[in-house]
């Protein structure tokens, strides 16, 4: 809406709602002449797809064979739906509409060929061109599908490709146009592209907001400028405008803007101050209109409207991560002791530790997540290979050459930095020169077998000269060690894995470790050139300088003992402490390493993590100074079956760092609001140690007789965290987006 000098905006009603997340419903498979739905739908118009072959072949649908085994392989129809966002698929027996889908924006990857661990094993009698691989974000496993022809599999792989680039490319406006198009459509019960009073009542259930009648009906007849109780066409778009009206973002807008009600780059200037925009100038303020205003005239007179300015603060400027820290933005040249790594354990494993599948799939998951230390539990395998699983239970076993294999071609597709190989070694001495033999064939040039050339002997290399290699950590044959650091033996390690995984009846089988498992082969010892492993005796630092190589390990029951906590890390498990992993490594371009504090990079340093000194920063989570509010906007829908469903949301702020710096406060909930929720509270922390700090804000749904239901979430470092109005883009609980859903905050750290 144009406003101030080009239109007049009306002043915004107290009590207007507004709309949740998309969930898709069921759709009936196509008729039997496969007519594509409507291919001019707003979705792909707007993408610029609507002509794209491929585009029309996925609306058309497809019989696609889903493979799972060498027996369980089944054709299915899958369809591209018409909102251009998510794609229907059979099943055997109905389920709710939420299971006959997939979304698009949940998409990781499409692969081409035999480029998973299933078509690999499984479907094999199939040529490659016809075969592609999906594979989600999150915990949902791959989608490994086998086309009637090789031209099909294309446009499959290419239209999906062309959407997921699309939709990346959108700006959250466009994305809750989108959005609350597609329920506008859902709610059209008659197709008849005019919305009754009892449509427009279905919409604002399915968008998560509980009105009035009598609101809703003022609302609706307001739009319906023709009188007819129906609302068509222009009728509808202003039905729209009206309920994603986002009041408190008009009356902060109107704040800077004065009478005209619009923004000079002036103006726009003195809000960028008021943000704490550092360095901002009168080019910058100019550069954000050109960017985010959508009215042209506006534009080239260099001001800015409300629209504009949603635009900005819905962008990633206007977002509570730094977007400089969203890019590789710290120094990479220092010793890789310098640096938090993000790491894994047990990441063979998809599921259970007990009883769960082993796949090199987990592998690939962890690397486009980030993660640069990777486990490898081998064991002595037949047929003299290797195998890899968690030893005393029932997870499957994977060969130890297919993990190289899948380190060799996945390892470097989401980050440069070097990647560690942490093997947990309980082969005798012929299987562990097997495993040498693979690392060094598959590696090949990738694989650090010697100290770097120009390495000074006393310091690790960084992860900058490290780019694009791949580091073994293992146990060396003992050298000039001293006791303190001597090298840890497999029959030691084993021994305290043994009293993790084990029982006081159950007792390790002979047949599972070869008969010279506490022994290290030659050819896997010289393997280990930097990252050597040492028994860790104490947390506190030994009298003599430690050398630069040594890497100590904990196995779980130890670090308990040392830590009262469970310090396990299993990238297949969602949860907050996945949450708070994330969170520390979603800064510097996600790229796995992130630059410890000074503080715990000085060889002489004097800090205590448990006692931190007196507070320094003061963190204000609070409502705008005005308006007063701390709101959210299009939260999700948990009971996506039953229409009726509102959530109750409140918000809990969240401190993860030294232990007198961890705290969590919360606001009141607001009661059947899940579209455009408002809380006027408060939040403040004191903080001693802000430099390692993570906030995790949480959003659930309260209940009086259960606990809370986990809504959406969103974690960084405090340090990453931009002051000033800020949007927070939530996560769902395994890690996807939540999109459109946000939070509206104020935030403030002052240092002392």
């Amino acid at each position: 809406m144009l406003c101030g000098r080009w239109r007049r905006a009306r002043r915004p009603s107290e009590e207007s709602p507004a709309p949740a997340r998309v969930t898709a419903p069921l759709e009936l498979p196509p008729s039997p002449d496969h007519t594509a739905p409507r291919p001019g739908s707003r979705a792909l118009k707007k993408m610029g797809l609507t002509e794209d072959e491929d585009v029309h072949a996925m609306l058309r649908g497809s019989q696609l064979c889903k493979i799972r085994s060498h027996t369980w392989q089944k054709e299915r129809l899958y369809r591209l739906q018409e909102d251009g966002l998510s794609v229907w698929f059979q099943r055997r027996f109905p389920h709710a509409p939420s299971r006959h889908i997939f979304l698009v924006q949940h998409i990781e990857a499409v692969r081409q060929g035999h480029q998973s661990e299933g078509l690999r094993r499984f479907g094999a009698a199939f040529p490659p061109a016809r075969c592609l691989t999906i594979t989600f974000r999150g915990r949902r496993k791959n989608l490994d599908l086998v086309a009637r022809s090789a031209e099909e599999a294309q446009h499959w792989a290419r239209g999906l490709d062309k959407l997921r680039v699309r939709l990346e490319a959108m700006s959250q406006w466009e994305r809750l146009d989108h959005w609350i198009h597609f329920y506008l459509h859902r709610a059209d019960s008659n197709q008849d592209s005019k919305m009754s009073f009892k449509e427009i009542k279905s919409l604002l259930c399915m968008v998560n907001v509980d009105v009035n009648d009598m609101y809703a009906y003022r609302l609706f007849k307001a739009c319906d400028q023709s009188n007819d109780e129906r609302l068509e066409g222009g009728e509808i778009e202003e039905f729209v405008r009206q309920l994603l009206k986002r009041p408190e973002l008009e009356e902060l807008f109107c704040q800077f803007s004065g009478e005209d009600r619009v923004l000079s780059t002036s103006e726009l200037l003195e809000f960028l101050k008021a943000q704490g925009e550092t360095g901002a100038t009168l080019a910058h303020a100019r550069q954000l209109i050109q960017t985010y205003e959508l009215h042209e005239t506006a534009k080239r007179h260099e001001l800015m409207t409300l629209d504009g300015f949603m635009m900005y603060l819905l962008s990633p400027e206007g977002a509570a991560l730094d977007p400089a820290h969203a890019l590789v933005f710290q120094d990479m040249g220092q010793p890789l002791t310098h640096y938090f790594i993000s790491s894994s354990h047990n990441t063979y494993l998809t599921d259970s530790q007990i009883g769960g599948l082993s796949s090199t799939e987990a592998y690939i998951r962890a690397f486009s997540q980030g993660c640069r230390c990777v486990e490898l539990d081998c064991w002595e395998g037949p047929g003299g290979e290797p195998v890899i699983y968690h030893g005393h239970t029932l997870t499957s076993k994977i060969l130890f050459r297919d993990v190289v294999q899948a380190v060799h071609d996945h390892a470097f597709e989401r980050s440069p930095y070097p990647v560690i190989l942490s093997l947990e070694n309980h082969c005798g001495l012929e299987q562990q020169a097997v495993m040498a033999h693979h690392l060094r064939t598959i590696l090949g040039d990738q694989l650090v077998t010697e100290v770097l050339g120009t390495q000074d002997p006393q310091e690790l290399p960084s992860p900058e000269h490290l780019k694009g290699r791949v580091l073994v950590k293992g146990k060396k044959l003992p050298g000039s060690w001293g006791e303190d650091s001597r090298p840890v033996s497999d029959r030691e390690e084993e021994e305290e894995e043994d009293g993790e995984a084990v029982g006081p009846a159950q007792h390790r089988a002979p047949s599972q470790a070869g008969p010279q498992a506490g022994q290290i082969s030659p050819e896997l010892s010289a393997l280990a050139v930097y990252c050597c492993a040492t028994r860790l005796q104490t947390l506190q630092p030994g009298p003599g300088p430690a050398q630069p190589c040594q890497v100590s390990s904990l196995s779980e029951r130890k670090a308990r003992k040392l830590l009262r906590e469970a310090v396990a890390l299993n990238f297949q498990t969602p949860g907050y402490e996945m949450d708070l992993n994330t969170g520390r490594f979603l800064v510097n371009g996600r790229c796995g390493y992130v630059l410890k504090p000074l503080c715990l990079r000085q060889p002489d340093t004097a800090f205590d993590p448990g006692r931190p000194g007196p507070p320094n920063t003061t963190l204000t989570i609070q409502p705008c100074p005005s308006p007063q509010v701390l709101s959210a906007q299009q939260l999700p829908k948990l009971n996506t079956e039953k229409p009726g469903s509102i959530v109750d949301p409140l918000v809990r702020v969240e401190i993860h760092g030294v232990p007198e710096d961890c705290a969590q406060q919360e606001t009141s909930h607001v009661l059947n609001n899940g579209f455009n929720p408002r809380w006027g509270q408060t939040l403040q922390f004191l903080l001693r140690a802000p430099e390692l700090a993570l906030v995790r804000f949480v959003v659930e749904d309260y209940d009086t007789a259960s606990p809370n239901d986990f809504v959406g979430q969103f974690t960084l470092p405090l340090s990453s965290l931009k002051q000033g109005y800020r949007h927070i883009h939530l996560l769902a609980k395994d890690g996807a987006p939540l999109s459109p859903a946000t939070l509206f905050i104020h935030v403030c750290a002052q240092h002392s």
